[in-house]
């Protein structure tokens, strides 16, 4: 079997892993500050780049089902050295642009790659190196995705303060490099995973149908009305292509995605449901609150502002690896819940908000994202053998994207188009995603409630042989199907 030179060394894999996800995650954090000056150099629109932007994160959602498909077919390894020469060339072309599609088309490898990446990456890294580094991974992970975005709008606003966007392409483009290098260098030659496994192009073309159409909608709101055949239209049809493929694969004998063990199973759904309650409800949090204060400040001294969220990341990433063990896995999604709704509770005592709101307010939400994302991920994980992480990972990504994304520009859309001011429409718009952090958190509870689950501490090892699930996860409201009263005969079979 050919290896690298540093195959099967714990430090240079996960060196690997951090320096293929947190380019284009950080990068897309940073961008909102960069938007004018990368559209005036390169002559284009900000409805041009708007949709870009949006092609790109939909590369990033399709990514999470393709990356499943090809690693059930074709070695492993090798896809992840091809993932990671793309990312170099897209983002070279990103950062070398001289025309608008030049920059969309290097933008879009970008976000393809990373997510293609993070369902190839990350799972071998949780599951390859045994369970003592099975704690540092989910830290690594967490850092990865959330503290890449909470210091994306730092970034940012230093390149936009120095009126420069390349730089920042660059140093991005050179992080790629490393990946690729390090991917090499930890190369193990790995079979697929399953080489009977089912083809399944309805599923990719659904995905890629789905996610395109509802981005482009999306992004066509920044100069169109939300009730149109350029924006209403296309996101309306890409979602209901996206509940299309999650029938299919329920439904499916032979799924590429594992939706009917999640989906039926309430471990899993209530993971899922804050998973995609935070993703939403941060995006007011974040990027409406800097919309507000960007006329206000400097965009050095804007990102500055939002840099308590990356100490929240940290924080959040070490209270992951205490309790990752714990009874209290089950707790740490709420109580990231709980942050995010005060830190959007915050925000909202005054909007635009002042400096030391907007400092707390940062520190809360960064800590409620990280706490509640990514444990919420592992939590529906543990519910399902080993083998299905891989999968699990693709479909809570694929909604999250879905989530965090595609809201975005949906939740601006209505900042700017009701309440009579922008002011007051970023409240109202505040207050929604305060509604969707507690009704998350509600929805999660009472799923557990409804369905007999409770909070248990992971059998780690058992998860980490292949033996079966960390914990036991009840059938979906199996709490409320024993009691429904249906007759007697029922009932009496009920009772047995």
């Amino acid at each position: 079997m050919r290896q690298g030179l540093l195959a099967g060394r714990y430090p240079a894999a996960a060196a690997m892993v951090i320096f293929a996800l947190v380019p284009y995650l950080g990068l897309s954090a940073a961008l909102q500050p960069l938007t004018p000056i990368i559209g005036g150099q390169l002559h284009m629109s900000m409805q041009t780049m708007s949709l870009g932007l949006g092609m790109a994160n939909a590369g990033y959602a399709v990514g999470t089902v393709l990356a499943v498909q090809f690693a059930q077919l074709l070695p492993q390894r090798r896809m992840m050295v091809l993932y990671a020469g793309l990312l170099v060339i897209g983002s070279i072309l990103a950062a070398a642009a001289q025309t608008p599609a030049m920059f969309i088309v290097g933008h879009v490898i970008q976000g393809l790659c990373t997510s293609l990446l993070l369902i190839a990456a990350v799972p071998p890294l949780a599951l390859g190196f045994g369970l003592e580094k099975f704690r540092w991974t989910a830290m690594i992970m967490n850092v990865c995705i959330f503290g890449a975005v909470a210091l994306g709008p730092a970034i940012g606003g230093i390149q936009a303060g120095a009126h420069a966007w390349r730089p920042l392409f660059w140093a991005v483009a050179g992080i790629s490099v490393l990946a690729l290098t390090l991917s090499l260098l930890t190369f193990e030659d790995t079979p697929p995973a399953d080489r009977d496994a089912p083809r399944d192009p309805l599923a990719i073309a659904l995905a890629a149908l789905g996610c395109g159409a509802a981005f482009y909608g999306a992004s066509e709101l920044l100069s169109h009305a939300f009730v149109g055949a350029q924006t209403l239209l296309p996101l309306a049809s890409g979602l209901a292509l996206i509940v299309v493929l999650v029938v299919n694969q329920y439904r499916s004998r032979r799924p590429l995605l594992t939706i009917r063990s999640m989906l039926t199973s309430a471990v899993p759904v209530a993971g899922i449901t804050v998973a995609l309650a935070a993703a939403a409800a941060s995006v007011s949090a974040t990027v409406l609150t800097a919309s507000e204060l960007a006329p206000h400040y400097t965009p050095v001294h804007l990102g500055m502002l939002y840099l308590p969220e990356l100490g929240g990341a940290l924080i959040t990433a070490v209270a992951l690896g205490v309790v990752l063990n714990k009874r209290q896995m089950h707790y740490l999604p709420l109580v990231g819940m709980a942050f995010l709704a005060a830190g959007i509770a915050v925000f909202r005592v005054h909007v635009p908000s002042t400096e030391a709101l907007t400092l707390v307010g940062s520190g809360l939400t960064g800590i409620g994202l990280g706490a509640a994302v990514a444990p919420a991920l592992f939590v529906a994980g543990f519910s399902l053998a080993a083998a299905s992480l891989q999968r699990v990972f693709a479909i809570v990504e694929l909604f999250r994207a879905v989530a965090a994304f595609m809201i975005a520009p949906v939740f601006v859309h209505f900042a700017a188009t009701v309440g009579g001011s922008r002011s007051a429409g970023t409240g109202i718009a505040l207050w929604i995603g305060f509604g969707l952090a507690v009704g998350g958190a509600l929805a999660a509870v009472g799923l557990y409630a409804l369905s007999g689950a409770r909070a248990r501490t992971p059998d780690l090892r058992r998860f980490m042989d292949g033996e079966g699930p960390a914990w036991y996860s009840p059938p979906l409201l199996a709490a409320v199907r024993r009691q429904r009263p249906q007759g007697k005969l029922a009932e009496g079979t009920a009772r047995t």
